[in-house]
């Protein structure tokens, strides 16, 4: 094994950290499996296989990966397909495994291609719509099994099987999954040094088991090493199959490496390094490659398994693997007491999570971003909950692309176009500037905007000023020539500015059109984030406060 693989210089905090994300894993690994219609042992397969795997070869030293929310839902949505064709989820098998295997394949061909630093042009109206009816599946689907009964397979189904709840519930199982629910949220305000998804769940299944009530439950769970699938993949494979097939695992491969690279992202800022975002899609490829092989649903990079494993010590890739082989030894050796935990309470787990996953800052400001994101983001969240997940991302990238050529188009014959350098410190300083720009240059950079600020620029800007000296004590940002901001490039912005005053540089904007200003004051970010008086018409007056600040500090 190549000596920089395995970093064991701090090996004591990542194996709490790795300890620790493992706990928190468990009960999501058992419930994402469930949710996915393979079961319990589908889920803590997959944690297992992607968690070590992803951890040894991904490109972000602090990653836990596993089972995640949108995941799931793309797996429970190819299982229901896979099985409307075959008839049975035994038939169905070869479908299924061969299309996660697929996905993972198609991971690794993305890190080796760099598609990375095209998932980041992503509008934000399209992800935040596609998150928020992910959640909204989650929760709807969860209804039923936290009320005691079999669930319908399309959130459809569900809605027009509501009156049954009311006629059939479990009494027993609904006072679990309050019972669930109540622990999850308020125990944090106990203690937050034990996950409070794993003591929802332990207290809620011993308090079903030593009650004797009757209520469904997770059944049994194979112990020891799970077997390969590699018969059982390439069964029932007909031509008629091979559609679904591609498109589940182009939906899968893209949707991980989003949802991976996002969690790197967070992991950057947290530890204030930087992922190898090609190297990451590799490794979460060939953990979703191994989970397929033995059974396991995919997984992705987990925003919560990777934050409590950074602030519980864990900085190196061991911290992964010791997470995922905790939930190893667990299946090994407590796979039969799993067998007992309640579905119920397994949907109380659930339903936070969903709600968790809903994206409430871009519903909150749906009716104050423009309306073409406004109706993307409705658009995709309504296909995603109440039709194809595949039809969703398509048709909201290509009408965000659309929306975007049209304002685009009409800024292009205004004259107006985007301009830009690599980095901030090849920015020319304008005529009005070179005075004050010669004598405080080592200390403030003035970033010039021109044209639309929109989803395709958004992430060069922020890479453009994470890249800032710790020595810069302010950034002036000029949109003189800025007419149009959308909604990604409004949240940028709102990064940008909240990542620099925890820097302590001081963030400035001069000469803010019409559009651009009455959208930044319609979501606060003006005067919540950036006060008035740091808003300026012209450059000078920028520079007075700013001469002022500097000289007095």
């Amino acid at each position: 094994m190549p000596k920089k693989l395995l970093d064991f210089s701090n090996i004591k905090g990542d194996f709490t950290g790795g300890l620790v994300a493992g706990v928190v894993a468990l009960p999501l690994a058992l419930a994402f499996g469930v949710q996915s219609g393979m079961g319990a042992t589908a889920g803590l397969y997959g944690a297992i296989m992607v968690g070590i795997f992803a951890a040894l070869f991904g490109g972000t030293e602090t990653q836990a990966s596993g089972p995640t929310g949108p995941m799931t839902v793309v797996s429970a949505a190819l299982v229901t397909a896979a099985i409307s064709i075959t008839g049975s989820l035994e038939s169905a098998m070869g479908i299924i495994l061969l299309s996660f295997l697929l996905g993972g394949v198609l991971q690794i061909v993305f890190g080796f291609i760099n598609i990375a630093s095209y998932v980041k042009y992503f509008p934000y109206s399209v992800v935040s719509g596609f998150m928020s009816g992910v959640g909204l599946i989650i929760i709807i689907l969860q209804i039923f099994p936290f009320f005691g009964l079999t669930s319908a397979k399309s959130t459809f189904a569900v809605i027009q099987d509501v009156p049954r709840l009311f006629a059939e519930f479990n009494i027993y199982a609904l006072a679990l999954g309050v019972l669930t629910v109540l622990i999850y949220y308020l125990f944090p305000l106990i203690t937050k040094a034990i996950p409070s998804a794993l003591v929802a769940l332990v207290i809620a299944a011993l308090t079903s088991y030593f009650l004797g009530w009757d209520v469904p439950i997770i059944g049994e769970i194979p112990s020891g090493i799970p077997n390969l699938k590699i018969g059982e993949m390439f069964s029932n494979i007909t031509p008629e199959s091979y559609t679904l097939i591609l498109e589940y695992a182009a939906v899968l491969a893209v949707l991980g490496s989003i949802d991976s690279l996002l969690t790197s992202v967070i992991a950057d800022n947290m530890t204030k390094t930087r992922h190898n975002s090609n190297r990451e899609l590799i490794g979460q490829g060939i953990g979703n490659m191994l989970a397929a092989l033995f059974g396991g649903i995919p997984g992705a990079g987990a925003t919560k398994g990777t934050v409590v494993n950074i602030n519980a010590g864990g900085k190196t890739r061991i911290s992964g693997v010791i997470h995922g082989l905790f939930l190893l030894v667990v299946l090994l050796g407590l796979g039969s007491l799993a067998a007992y935990i309640p579905l119920s309470v397994l949907a109380g787990l659930l339903i936070p999570i969903g709600f968790k996953i809903i994206d409430i800052k871009g519903l909150k400001h749906l009716f104050r971003v423009p309306k073409a994101d406004a109706v993307v983001l409705v658009l995709v969240l309504l296909i995603t909950t109440f039709g194809s997940l595949i039809h969703a991302v398509g048709i909201g990238v290509a009408l965000a692309c659309i929306l975007f050529m049209k304002k685009a188009s009409d800024l292009g014959e205004a004259g107006i176009f985007l301009e830009t350098v690599e980095n901030l410190k090849d920015e020319k300083p304008w005529q009005d500037e070179l005075p004050f720009y010669d004598k405080y240059k080592d200390k403030i950079l003035i970033k010039h905007l021109k044209g639309p600020l929109f989803f395709g620029f958004t992430a060069h800007l922020k890479n453009q000023v994470a890249a800032i000296d710790s020595n810069i004590r302010a950034l002036i940002i000029r949109m003189d020539e800025v007419p149009f901001v959308d909604q990604s490039g409004l949240y940028i912005l709102e990064d940008i500015v909240f990542d620099l005053q925890q820097r302590g540089v001081q963030v400035l904007f001069v000469n803010l059109q019409e559009q651009p200003l009455d959208k930044l004051k319609s979501i606060d970010i003006i005067p919540d984030l950036v006060s008035e008086n740091k808003i300026f018409k012209n450059i000078n007056d920028a520079f007075a406060n700013l001469k002022l600040s500097i000289e007095n500090s």
